[in-house]
């Protein structure tokens, strides 16, 4: 099923982006949660759209740093009001001082409250060429946290020598979320097929035929960018969103 990411509107108030998801014809929501965005906090505010709309909220992205088992904890509350059964969280960034968070936070977590829980793939960036940006970020890392990952399609660089269709094999059986962009390095979070076809950075046909071919029923969330789907022109947006839904039901849902 395709999830409309909140964050690929976020230059909208929370209220605009379910009022535009409705009439756009997406039925779900991955809901990301920004630290400064209050309303992404307000797990009561959050229901209520979700009850008003009928617009699920099935996924919830948590903040890319600055995590703490407290913020864990209410990330948690907003699933159980929301309903949402599927969490993704960034490992541990470099700036994170606390990691108490994580491992084995995360998997008691998960065990305590049956919601999926996973550990998402990051851009392999580092500072001054040595340093990871985040911790414990390798593929068959970041799969041995809470055996569900999620992969951000944006994040694989095929300098890395792990290109598309490598990292959904090592990731496959634990894979229960897809974030659904593309890349043209270095630019990313780009809208589904804005690869250069002479160049084809990312088999990204090819990735979503293979998730077809091999069953794949869990989540795929569109996130891009805002300036990408043009988030200051209402217009451009819904011609956006519709071109990533034709793109999505030509490549996965129609592909025989």
């Amino acid at each position: 099923m395709l999830l409309l990411s909140t964050s690929s509107l976020r230059w909208y108030w929370i209220h605009k982006i379910f009022i535009m998801a409705k009439k756009a014809w997406y039925d779900w929501l991955d809901l990301v949660i920004e630290h400064q965005d209050f309303d992404s906090w307000n797990f009561t505010y959050l229901k209520s759209l979700c009850d008003a709309f009928e617009l699920p909220i099935l996924s919830i992205t948590a903040p890319e740093k600055g995590i703490t088992k407290d913020k864990v904890n209410k990330i948690i509350k907003i699933a159980i009001e929301t309903k949402a059964q599927v969490l993704n969280f960034y490992p541990p960034h470099i700036t994170d001082k606390n990691m108490s968070w994580f491992f084995p936070y995360l998997v008691k977590t998960k065990r305590d409250t049956r919601k999926t829980i996973n550990i998402q793939t990051v851009d392999q960036k580092y500072l001054l060429f040595v340093i990871p940006e985040f911790k414990n970020a390798s593929l068959t890392e970041i799969k041995k946290i809470t055996w569900d990952t999620s992969l951000n399609i944006s994040s694989i660089d095929k300098s890395s020598w792990i290109d598309l269709l490598k990292a959904l094999s090592i990731l496959w059986n634990s894979l229960t979320n897809v974030y659904l962009n593309d890349r043209n390095w270095p630019k990313t979070w780009l809208l589904p097929g804005s690869s250069w076809w002479w160049i084809s950075y990312l088999p990204l046909e090819s990735f979503l035929m293979k998730l077809r071919t091999n069953w794949y029923k869990w989540y795929i969330s569109l996130r891009v960018r805002p300036s990408e789907i043009w988030a200051w022109n209402d217009d451009k947006v819904y011609q956006n969103l519709e071109h990533a839904k034709n793109y999505y039901k030509k490549h996965f849902l129609d592909y025989k």
